[in-house]
């Protein structure tokens, strides 16, 4: 006999309002929960889904003392005028090295330093040790960059040092060469302690039934790091190169225009500061609106792929 075929008869609103109905008893068996999420959810709309709207204005020959809607129409003109000039090439190029050695120098840092921690077996030593670690990530970068300035400059001690050690002087804020290191070095400085706290807080769900049996079979540390510690935060570390890979044309324009000079300027024009000067100084809004809106569409590309790659190769992802 043939199977009977099976009726849908549910009306068209009833599952939205079963999704409803599971949400309202969700939120009565968690309120707290809930009444948590309100700041986050209050952040995100005001001051990240709300702007959105004015993008309209890279579109737009846009006058700060007009109706944003009012504006006379421009259409891709600012992106033609953006990809016409001589420099933009320029301003890619060094914002895609910096991006570059900051993925490879910078984003490894805090791994190692959150392995390096979770070997410290002495609870009072360890806790002190990640408070010290933590401390850079509050100070200025105003105040790291004036810091750099009093021990790299030339009256500092590792410019009188490194003469002395070399026979020669080396300009560590004026030779472009010397520029991009200096900016890695303040960034591994600053943020890599800071950014041990997800990997130490990853580190705390392995097994250490795993490390017991590990240590009964006869492996030693360096081969239960490899095995067992790296294995077990892999899914986190992919998951914040994806994460990454979103910020990858962001640079900051604070640091680096605190570090330009005109000895150094070929490497430090940046698109951040590209935007910066000719956004703000010069109140160019919706030429460097165009130019921000670009970065912000090559970014989600790159966060799209990231994660298709990181599927691929049978790791979670970000969704």
């Amino acid at each position: 006999m043939a199977k009977a075929k099976t009726v849908n008869t549910a009306l068209p609103g009833t599952k939205r309002y079963g999704y409803w109905k599971k949400l309202s008893v969700d939120i009565l068996k968690n309120p707290w929960l809930y009444l948590m999420m309100i700041p986050g959810l209050i952040y995100f709309l005001v001051f990240k889904y709300l702007p959105m709207w004015g993008i309209i204005i890279g579109f737009e020959d846009y006058s700060p003392f007009l109706d944003p809607f009012r504006s006379a129409w421009k259409g891709l003109y600012w992106f033609q005028r953006f990809f016409s000039t001589r420099k933009w090439m320029d301003y890619l190029s060094n914002t895609l090295i910096l991006s570059f050695m900051s993925i490879v120098f910078t984003f490894p840092a805090p791994i190692i330093l959150a392995l390096m921690l979770n070997e410290i077996r002495g609870i009072r030593y360890k806790k002190v040790t990640q408070t010290l670690l933590y401390m850079p990530h509050f100070i200025s970068i105003v105040i790291v960059v004036s810091i750099t300035y009093v021990i790299f400059g030339t009256d500092g001690i590792i410019y009188k040092l490194t003469t002395q050690m070399l026979g020669r002087s080396i300009d560590y804020l004026g030779d472009p060469g010397v520029f991009r290191w200096m900016i890695v070095g303040q960034n591994i400085w600053k943020e890599t302690g800071w950014g041990t706290i997800i990997f130490l807080a990853a580190l705390t769900t392995v097994d250490t039934q795993l490390y017991e049996a590990a240590m009964i079979d006869g492996a030693n540390r360096a081969q239960r790091l490899w095995h067992i510690t790296l294995p077990a935060i892999r899914s986190t570390i992919v998951l914040m190169l994806v994460l990454r890979m979103g910020s990858v044309l962001d640079t900051g324009y604070e640091h680096l225009i605190l570090m330009s000079n005109a000895l150094n300027r070929s490497v430090s024009q940046t698109l951040d500061v590209f935007v910066y000067q000719n956004g703000i100084v010069n109140g160019q809004l919706s030429y460097t609106t165009a130019v921000g809106l670009m970065k912000s569409l090559v970014s989600v590309i790159l966060v799209v792929t990231s994660n298709k790659i990181a599927h691929a190769l049978g790791e979670e992802g970000l969704y």
